[in-house]
């Protein structure tokens, strides 16, 4: 009994039944249609995404009996032989298991034959880098100047591992990973063919797991139709994949949201009983987070809900909570292999999450009650997270507001999650020129993109009651209320009275320097003075003066990253 696997059986054999890859359809398409057709193509891009597909059309396309041309007919015995697999002027060559020099000579001395049966000779080279430094050398030269019957077809999922001198000698073309969408269509398209009865669930779980590669999500479908008996329904595809159901996603977030404890570790319980992979669970979790938060800072962004009340979430969690939350499930996703176990990993993810909460002063809607012989302080009363930036504007200034009595205040150093605040005590600070801001900036603590933002602010002047202030337009993204209000908050307590920041557009006075440029120019003193000391080294003059060279961009100053 012969079975076509759906990856195979549904393979594109022409370029208008390709999904996606419109950019690289359309400049071969040209090409051919024109005549202007290089001898050698690059083809990179992830695994399943079309690569070596696309190369098999082109060798069609060059040798159609009917003429060159972007639409082979797809009848005729060339085009019928390349489908099949047994064209002889197409040859296929694995260079994952032909690496050596050997095997590319022989590549080199046929190449200079004749077509047996087509036009041209077409050599297809997949996962090309993996030959080895001689077999590329040996390559080169044909590699440039073939002969006019012989075309390359080059393939890889890791073009950075190919030599310079190929890449030179190759049109490259990349191909992108495929949407969720794309993938979709195609099994849908697949499925009525088939005559196969399906859940749009099932679909969206597989098109999902596919990661963008149309190959791998067909080779999920062949297995979830073994694993349904023919059927596809959303519930046999989730048992196959080990996923779980959007509602208890849905359920999990309600319990954070409301800091309710017991209820949080009955539905991981709940979630644990279908013996799930708890990664791809924390992994569904980021992704309701991820939706969550451009509801709340993307207003009129359209988003699929997918069986959770983004709406009401986001009420109820403040937009950095959703942030912290996000990263902890990322973190908790990287770490689970390191844990215990997958559960212990998955449910101290999601404990961790439980004791960071926001504290803005008011109950969570639904408290959980303290359990018989334990404390009486809730699960929730646990170390909390950051409070809540409010993001009403401050009060401006008066001009008449007394300064003499303003007291030291305390300027909070952020620190990591789980540990606490280190507050140390400032002094009051006085505005009045670019040296009194950067002070001002240095010493009010803030981080994150408000510390961004206040790095590539310039100082222009201060009238009145306002800082007037200049944002270069490269750097305009930065400045949105999230940014600007902690900023505010920060500079207020280092100043002693509120602070009222005025954007300007002219950047004032030529040559004012910002904390950015202050670091960049001080790492750059830094990196001068980390190549000569380097430079001057006794062991480094006596190599350089026996021939050695010095990797300039090997050299970093102590204590720097990479």
């Amino acid at each position: 009994m012969s079975y076509l696997v759906l990856a195979r059986k549904w393979r594109p054999r022409r370029f208008s039944e390709l999904v996606g890859q419109e950019h690289v359809v359309r400049a071969l398409s040209n090409a051919l249609e024109t005549g202007r057709v290089h001898h050698a193509f690059l083809f990179t891009g992830t695994r399943g995404v079309g690569k070596t597909t696309i190369a098999r059309i082109f060798a069609k396309s060059l040798n159609c009996v009917r003429g060159v041309g972007a639409e082979p007919c797809g009848e005729c015995e060339v085009c019928v032989a390349v489908d099949e697999g047994r064209f002889v002027d197409l040859l296929e060559i694995d260079a994952a298991s032909n690496t050596g020099v050997d095997d590319v000579r022989e590549v080199i001395e046929n190449a200079q034959y004749l077509p047996t049966r087509g036009r041209y000779k077409v050599y297809l080279i997949d996962e090309v880098h993996m030959l080895s430094k001689n077999a590329f050398n040996a390559l080169l030269k044909t590699l440039e100047e073939p002969p006019e019957h012989v075309k390359f077809l080059l393939a890889t999922t890791d073009p950075q591992k190919l030599l310079p001198t190929v890449l030179s000698r190759c049109l490259q073309f990349h191909l992108r990973r495929l949407g969720e969408e794309q993938i979709a269509g195609q099994m849908r398209r697949i499925l009525a063919a088939e005559g196969v009865a399906v859940e749009e669930g099932a679909i969206s779980q597989l098109a999902h797991a596919a990661d963008g590669s149309l190959r791998d999500g067909l080779s999920l479908l062949d297995q979830a139709l073994a694993f349904g008996g023919g059927g596809l329904t959303d519930a046999d595809v989730r048992a196959m994949l080990g996923t779980v159901d959007r509602g208890q996603i849905a359920g999990l977030l309600d319990a954070l949201t409301l800091a309710d404890g017991a209820r949080l570790m009955q539905v991981a319980a709940d979630v644990a009983g279908f013996s799930p992979d708890f990664g791809a669970v924390l992994d569904a979790l980021a992704q309701a987070l991820h939706r969550i938060q451009i509801h709340q800072l993307v207003p009129g962004a359209r988003i699929e809900a997918e069986g959770v009340d983004v709406p009401a979430l986001a009420a109820r969690a403040t937009p950095e909570i959703v942030q912290l939350w996000y990263q902890m499930a990322v973190n908790g996703r990287r770490d689970i292999d390191f844990a215990p176990s997958p559960q212990v990993g998955f449910e101290m993810t999601l404990l961790r999450m439980l004791a960071f909460q926001p504290d803005d002063g008011a109950e969570p809607a639904c408290a959980p009650a303290p359990a018989r012989g334990a404390a009486k302080n809730p699960v929730a009363a646990a170390p909390r997270a950051t409070p809540r930036v409010q993001d009403a504007p401050l009060p401006p200034v008066s001009q008449n507001a007394p300064t003499a009595s303003a007291a030291p205040v305390a300027v909070p150093v952020p620190a990591a999650p789980g540990e606490s605040f280190v507050v140390a005590s400032a002094g009051r600070v006085e505005i009045h020129d670019n040296d009194s801001w950067l002070a001002a900036l240095q010493a009010c603590g803030v981080a994150g993109p408000a510390r961004e933002l206040g790095a590539n602010l310039r100082f222009v002047a201060v009238r009145g009651d306002a800082l007037c202030v200049h944002l270069p337009a490269a750097v305009a993204y930065l400045k949105s209320p999230l940014t600007v209000a902690p900023l505010c908050e920060a500079l207020a307590r280092v100043l002693g009275k509120t602070l009222r920041l005025e954007f300007v557009e002219k950047p004032g006075e030529a040559g004012v320097e910002t904390l950015a440029d202050r670091r960049r120019s001080q790492a750059r003193q830094q990196e001068i003075a980390a190549h000569d000391e380097f430079s001057n080294h006794p062991l480094v003059r006596d190599l350089v003066a026996e021939g050695g060279k010095i990797r300039e961009d090997s050299i970093r100053p102590r204590g720097s990253a990479g």
